[in-house]
């Protein structure tokens, strides 16, 4: 694994530090990358931003394909290469991924568009990538999503910094069509009381969870765009809410039937 230092990482090397304790691969999501990407046993595959790799051990560990994980993070690389997971990792900025074109019959990219500052650029390497047919799975929510969380109503300021940095559903479309692949699917997630993957929206049926400083720490939302007298001010109305039960009647009018996130298959034709 190289551990080259790319640029602009500064935020997740500072995540990175015990992030697999609340974050992890949930079996669902995982399965669903799985069966949309459709890996064979034979090909290559990449997971671009795959933080600390657990969406990339995990397909590894259910397909039996070789797979590759690349990261801006340093940190978040170091925890990858502890799980032994049979994965080949590398630092690199997406925007320049060091890959001969054509290496890969797929790839993943799990909750990461919002750190990409130019998305159209980086499908459009990651499209260099591909072989002809190979898909590329992203999971991810959209701008209009974020804005549907009743995490605004507690965390306003740091919603709206944090949804600004998210594509809208049409950018999405428009960085895909310039980077020339194609959408096949669009598939609605809707957040589970069982998910094990503790990323934004995570606790939207367990709002307890966000008491829970650990749980903050690995979020970019509060690590990155959200004020401390803001997050004191509203962990303190949000555990009020619980307590009285006004929380479940301002959670009713956050519900959106899109989906909560979508897994988004692309494919290069």
């Amino acid at each position: 694994m190289s551990l080259s230092q790319p640029s602009g990482n500064a935020l997740y090397n500072r995540i990175g530090i015990g992030y697999d304790n609340t974050r992890r691969a949930d079996p669902y999501i995982a399965g669903r990358l799985a069966s949309l990407l459709r890996p064979d046993h034979g090909g290559r595959y990449l997971d671009v931003a795959c933080g600390t790799g657990n969406y990339s051990a995990a397909l590894c560990n259910l397909s039996g394909a070789s797979w590759f994980g690349c990261d801006q993070s340093l940190q978040m690389l170091r925890a990858a290469f502890e799980k032994d997971a049979g994965v080949s990792w590398s630092a690199a900025n997406v925007e320049h991924l060091p890959f001969a074109s054509g290496t890969f019959s797929g790839a993943i990219c799990t909750n990461a568009l919002h750190h990409f500052s130019d998305l159209a650029r980086v499908l459009t390497d990651l499209r260099r990538l591909l072989t002809t047919g190979a898909r590329c799975v992203v999971f991810s929510a959209t701008r209009e999503q974020m804005q549907r969380y009743w995490l605004n109503e507690y965390f306003p300021d740091a919603m709206a910094r944090s949804a600004a940095t998210m594509p809208t559903e049409a950018a999405l479309l428009r960085a895909a069509n310039e980077a020339g692949i194609v959408l096949r699917s669009r598939e609605p997630y809707h957040i589970q009381p069982d998910l094990l993957d503790h990323f934004l929206y995570s606790g939207k049926h367990d709002p307890a969870r966000y008491l829970d400083r650990s749980v903050r720490a690995a979020i970019s939302t509060f690590a990155a765009h959200a004020a401390q007298d803001e997050v004191a001010r509203g962990c303190q109305r949000l555990a009020m809410d619980i307590h009285s039960g006004r929380f479940d009647d301002i959670a009713m009018t956050y519900q959106n039937s899109g989906g909560d996130y979508a897994f988004w298959a692309f494919e290069a034709p």
